[in-house]
């Protein structure tokens, strides 16, 4: 019996182990953050998704087929998260303020591809703002910024 508890135990604490050795990419955790924007409207429009493609193309200079694989994963990532830190956190230790203005900008330029901003959008690009540090100046000059370039 105790036999079997200690396996049990040292199950988890594999399973932990393993989590945290995988992990995320820069590029997958900018992508889960912009699927993040696109799914909260419930609406798939096929300009957010190719306009996630371009963003991440030319942010990270990567082949049309990289990218596909990006999205796939990030949008499973996103089904699944409980929440935005561990993918903000990620941008947080690799960007640079400037950096992370522009992308909360980028997901600004997300939630307006489709013509028409859902209030769900603001809601969640305001929550990963916070999350990257960005006081509200900045959250807004990168809203300003991204609809003059809509």
């Amino acid at each position: 019996m105790l036999t079997k508890i200690t396996m049990f135990f040292q199950s988890l604490s594999d399973e932990s182990a393993s989590d945290n050795e995988t992990a995320i990419s820069l590029e997958i955790a900018c992508a889960v953050l912009l699927c993040e924007v696109m799914r909260a409207d419930g609406h798939f429009a096929p300009q957010e998704q190719a306009h996630i493609s371009d963003i991440l193309i030319k942010q990270f200079q990567l082949t049309q087929a990289e990218v596909d694989e990006i999205i796939d994963q990030a949008i499973k990532l996103s089904e699944h998260a409980t929440d935005f830190y561990q993918f903000t956190s990620k941008i947080n230790q690799h960007y640079a303020l400037e950096q992370r203005i522009d992308m909360v900008c980028l997901l600004w330029q997300l939630a307006y591809a489709d013509g028409e901003l859902a209030a769900i959008e603001e809601h969640i690009i305001r929550k990963i703002a916070d999350l990257l540090y960005l006081n509200h100046q900045e959250y807004i000059q990168a809203k300003l910024k991204a609809r003059e370039s809509s």
